[in-house]
This record gives structure tokens, sequence and C-alpha cells, in this order.
């Protein structure tokens, strides 16, 4: 049986919420998401990009970063088979970075790591102006520790925290809770 979407959208701010609080995360206060606390960026820590390629298209200011590429920023990491970085039009160049990153693409087996929450998925995309990150795929799985949130799109508001996940198409977001795992020794 299929559900609406408004039915599913409670039902997955109910879960969420139950994972954040499950998981430590801070819950928004009156709001039925959760917030995740790990992932997040930081702009004032340098950022360092390692791959087996690099080609830069300047006149359509994208840099593509092909072969075992690492994203590393302070404790977040993002690991990926290609990253396309797609700079804004500003007059900066895409081949020395001097020009800001409008959005990132990447693909080929993803894996977002910060502080101790890790996210996977096949694709991703992050906007840089509205601090979106979705990650989709066959199967997208969120976890911290041993608790664990899967379905196949997980959409983050990194300024927020706030997060939600829809469930694959013939399928269910599924959640698994651990009682006790998020206690700190």
């Amino acid at each position: 049986m299929r559900q609406t979407s408004s039915v599913v959208a409670v039902s997955l701010a109910t879960l969420l919420a139950a994972f954040a609080v499950a998981c430590g995360a801070a819950a928004a206060e009156d709001k039925p998401e959760s917030r995740l606390t790990g992932l997040r960026l930081n702009g004032k820590e340098p950022i360092e990009i390692a791959s087996d390629k690099l080609e830069v298209k300047e006149a359509e200011n994208v840099a593509i970063f092909t072969g075992n590429v690492t994203v590393e920023q302070g404790p977040t990491i993002l690991k990926s088979g290609r990253m396309t970085v797609h700079y804004a039009k500003d007059g900066g160049s895409a081949a020395t970075g001097s020009s800001s990153i409008d959005r990132l693409e990447v693909d080929g087996k993803v894996y977002v790591k910060s502080d101790n929450q890790v996210a996977t998925g096949d694709q991703g995309m992050f906007d840089m102006k509205t601090e979106t990150l979705v990650l989709s795929g066959k199967e997208v799985v969120l976890s911290e520790g041993q608790n664990v949130l899967a379905g196949c799109k997980l959409t983050v508001q990194m300024k927020t925290g706030q997060a939600k996940v829809d469930p694959c198409p013939q399928g269910r977001v599924q959640v698994k809770i651990v009682p006790g795992s998020s206690k700190k020794p």
C-alpha cells in the first residue's frame, strides 16, 4: 500500500527525531525534524583535495577531480570516485580556485564522515548558497555508531542540521536504534 507524501513526511519526521535522540543529536526546539550535529562545514578551516586526475575547464568554470577523490576540512572527510566543482561566474579562476564555488557534484560510491556520523550513497550534490547536501542512490545510509538510518535520498540543511530521508521507490525508510549506544563513557 502506497502512503501519501504528507503521511510519509510525518512518519519521517518522527523517525528522524527518534534517531536524533538515540544518537545524542540535539533536537530543534518545537520542530519535528531531526538535527544532525556531526555533518557540517567550517568555512574557517582549509580544504585539502587529493585525486588521481584533475581537469579544469576554465571557459565552463568547472574543475573535475577523478579517481580516489578525497576532500578534507577539519573533522569532515568526503570520498568519491569523481567530484565536479562548479565555480560561480564572478571573474575568478577555476584553475587556481580563486573563484567562489557554486556547487559540488560527486558520484562513484560517495562517503561523507564528520565527527562520529557517516553517510554513504551513490551520488551527491552540495549547493554552497543554500548549504544543502543531497545524497542519493540505490541505498543511502546514515549511521552513528550502531544506530543506522537507511533510505534512497538524504537531504541535510548544513546550517541548521535538519535532515530528511526519502524511501526507495518500492520500499520504506528503515531505522535501527540501539538503546544506550549514544552514551559517552
